[in-house]
């Protein structure tokens, strides 16, 4: 026998054979929810870039599909596919890529396609999936075209996912002058981002501090936020490092908002079924009477991150509010 007939399928081919072998056999029903690609990941040991070549496997294969407010679950075509171990396939074996082709004519595609709609459908799919699903491949199929024809707009997943970044940013209103007085203007431009993050959880992961993102959508929010700290006598160092503050605080609440649905998504449990599931271990700690003030806390008060944003916004500009009142009693 050859080395290459004693080589095994690549782990993607494997993971995807026995996924759908499920989904044939119904043990896996239409409209039933995917196992998430972290969850494919950690199930079979594998990178999270393996599991998202599966999940793209069996979109392209017609048996997978996404449904807003779902994720990915069994398609409705999966029904009519043949079960393998109630009858044999009839004729040759076909390749299940070519069994519907997604491309509309070449011409026509390349010719309406747009770097506007790549962004839209990049989005889309983070939107629904994570950022991890998204790839030039996955994107390809998502649109109907070659993935080489995506070269023409973006020129690898990186700049892809600056230019969604971007884009979204680009979707933001920034009034101008916007509302009276610089706390005003600094409560607009947070919350207006907070509800960005809660729009699109991918966002907090793709932003960086240290390796910040040069496009032009985001450099408006910073350079709106330098100008509503205009006329109180700051250094441009302190109003940049207060921008930069003031950014990091929503990104960090929208990362615990991601991390939250990504955890209900994966688990099928809410924040408020968790607690309750925690509820007679919690009690039998607090009532020990070990931890009196944490047994006085609302549960309400933990779990409202709607709440802990405004605080957390509120403390933060009152101790910038400090900050500028000693700056202005300070001779120059």
């Amino acid at each position: 026998m050859s080395s290459s007939a004693q080589r095994p399928d690549p782990p993607y081919q494997r993971i995807t054979g026995e996924i759908r072998a499920r989904i044939l056999t119904g043990e896996l029903r239409p409209g039933e929810r995917m196992p998430s690609i972290r969850q494919i990941a950690r199930r079979w040991g594998v990178a999270v870039a393996t599991a998202t070549k599966v999940m793209a496997a069996l979109r392209d294969e017609g048996l997978v599909e996404t449904k807003v407010g779902s994720g990915a679950v069994v398609s409705g075509r999966a029904a009519q596919e043949p079960d393998p171990r109630r009858a044999p396939d009839p004729g040759p074996p076909r390749d299940p890529r070519r069994r519907i082709d997604p491309r509309p004519a070449p011409n026509t595609a390349r010719q309406a396609l747009n770097r506007g709609q790549v962004l839209r459908a990049a989005i889309a799919i983070a939107d629904v999936e994570g950022l991890d699903a998204v790839s030039m491949r996955r994107l390809a199929a998502e649109l109907g075209v070659g993935p080489m024809s995506l070269y023409r707009h973006v020129a690898n997943k990186d700049e892809l996912v600056t230019e969604m970044v971007d884009e979204i940013f680009g979707r933001l209103e920034l009034p101008v002058p916007g509302p009276e007085g610089w706390r005003a203007k600094l409560e607009l431009i947070a919350r207006r981002q907070w509800r960005l993050g809660r729009r699109h959880l991918w966002m907090p992961r793709a932003v960086s501090f240290t390796r910040p993102l040069l496009v032009p959508n985001m450099m408006a929010h910073t350079e709106w936020t330098l100008r509503a700290l205009d006329g109180l006598g700051l250094s441009m160092e302190t109003r940049i490092r207060e921008a930069l503050t003031l950014h990091a605080l929503v990104v960090n609440a929208a990362l615990s908002m991601a991390d939250e649905v990504e955890a209900e998504q994966e688990t099928g449990v809410t924040l408020d079924r968790w607690w309750l599931a925690q509820r007679d271990r919690a009690g039998a700690l607090l009532d020990s009477g070990r931890f009196p003030l944490l047994a006085a806390i609302p549960e309400e008060a933990v779990s409202d991150l709607d709440g802990l944003f405004e605080y957390s916004l509120a403390r933060h500009l009152d101790g910038f509010a400090a900050l500028v009142a000693a700056h202005a009693r300070t001779p120059s």
